[in-house]
């Protein structure tokens, strides 16, 4: 979807790429918390990869853009171009 509306340049650069780092960090949060949550406790331990794996997805919320410039961004964008008329 977000591949589409990038190659039809529907939505501003900032604003795609805002909302393609949004998704990727919080699909990956989800995906690495789903396997914890499978594995239990040991996936916590320090030698278990997978705790690692879990501190690096979580930094990621840190990095800019954070989730809340991200979507008023994305909000921004999305209400502009309705003001315009383009969709």
């Amino acid at each position: 979807m977000l591949l589409d509306a990038a190659a039809q340049e529907r939505l501003p650069a900032a604003a795609s790429a805002a909302q393609v780092k949004y998704l990727a960090t919080n699909q990956a949060i989800q995906a690495v918390e789903l396997a914890l949550a499978a594995v239990g406790n040991s996936g916590l331990d320090r030698r278990n990869p997978l705790q690692r794996h879990y501190r690096d997805v979580l930094c990621a919320r840190i990095h800019t853009p954070q989730d809340d410039v991200a979507l008023g961004g994305i909000g921004r964008a999305a209400f502009g171009r309705a003001a315009l008329g383009l969709g």
